[in-house]
């Protein structure tokens, strides 16, 4: 049974190390931090020199990559073969090379951890997968729904030892996106320059990421909550002068999830702040701009919004296109939503 990601990083930590590894799916932030912690623990510095071998699929095939982990370790219990980008192991699809690779994985040398970082999801199905899970320990890492990325958020600060506001979690979330990667570079950045004891609060994000305090994409958020059409319209006509800072696709994601919330809040039987928080998957300090926004916009309004935000994406895409810049789009767009 493919083991949990978690789960694998509490074996490394206490060096407990299988054979063979697949790590494989569509987020490699977590893929990438067990292949990091493994090749970080499994050989002392003075055993990496004879004893690592770091190397990409694209340069290998099935049995040139066997011959790496059939050699035994030099002067040392174990030696690590990790490879990156497995899936441009040459062969890799050929049935011969499987029942090789499957050959292996059932009769593993037990002195050498072989680890195989796929950049995609490989099949559990096939017959040396299979052999990988029963021997060693099968991983896979799927991208995570955008709902949970603020309660890892919040999670992350936590095992890095600091508090986060909500504020400050939203904010994140908003302006960085969901790339799992990229998130913690920021907080890690984030946390070098805090006081002992400080908090991570909107300030130190605004300070630290660089979002402008005035004119970012949660003041955008919650100035069309209010319908406040004066400083909408300023937080559009900085994005306009800022392209680079300012793509259009990441606002376009930001305003279709928010009102699909709102589209799923209207149909709650229970609209308190807890149910509503409930029914979103939602910290419930973020509950209340979603019941702010359900008065401002009607159930109608909303499923004209989010069809107006679809024509954009298209347009966007180069489909239904028309001359109009992305500035020019966004404007119209946030004209429609307002009136």
């Amino acid at each position: 049974m493919p083991k949990s990601v978690q789960d694998t990083l509490k074996e490394i930590k206490k060096k407990k190390f299988h054979p063979v590894y697949v790590l494989h799916g569509d987020e490699p932030y977590f893929l990438d931090k067990i292949s990091e912690q493994i090749e970080a623990n499994a050989l002392n510095e003075a055993d990496k020199g004879f004893n690592q071998y770091i190397l990409y699929g694209k340069d290998l095939s099935v049995p040139t990559l066997l011959s790496y982990a059939k050699r035994y370790p030099m002067m040392s219990e174990r030696q690590l073969v990790l490879v990156k980008e497995a899936q441009g192991i040459a062969g890799l699809e050929q049935k011969e090379m499987q029942v090789q690779l499957e050959y292996y994985a059932k009769n593993p040398l037990q002195s050498t951890i072989l680890v195989l970082c796929f950049k995609d999801s490989v099949d559990e199905r096939k017959a040396w997968v299979k052999a990988f899970d029963q021997q060693g320990a099968v991983i896979s890492s799927k991208k995570m729904y955008d709902n949970k990325i603020p309660d890892w958020v919040i999670e992350y600060c936590h095992e890095q030892g600091v508090k986060i506001s909500p504020k400050a979690v939203q904010m994140l979330v908003e302006n960085v996106g969901n790339d799992l990667k990229r998130l913690a570079s920021e907080i890690d950045k984030i946390i070098i320059n805090l006081r002992v004891d400080e908090e991570i609060n909107a300030a130190v994000v605004e300070k630290f990421v660089g979002i402008s305090k005035e004119y970012n994409y949660f003041e955008y958020q919650k100035a069309l909550i209010q319908k406040d059409v004066v400083k909408a319209n300023q937080i559009i006509n900085f994005f306009a002068s800022n392209p680079k800072d300012n793509p259009l696709a990441p606002i376009v994601l930001l305003l279709f999830n928010f009102f699909s919330k709102v589209l799923l809040a209207h149909t709650q039987s229970d609209k308190s702040e807890k149910g509503i928080a409930s029914a979103l998957g939602i910290n419930p300090f973020f509950a209340k701009d979603y019941l702010a926004s359900m008065r401002q916009y009607s159930l109608p309004k909303v499923l004209q919004i989010i069809h107006d935000i679809k024509q954009l994406e298209l347009q966007a895409k180069g489909i239904e296109a028309n001359s109009s810049t992305d500035a020019e789009r966004l404007k119209e767009l946030t004209f429609r939503i307002l009136h």
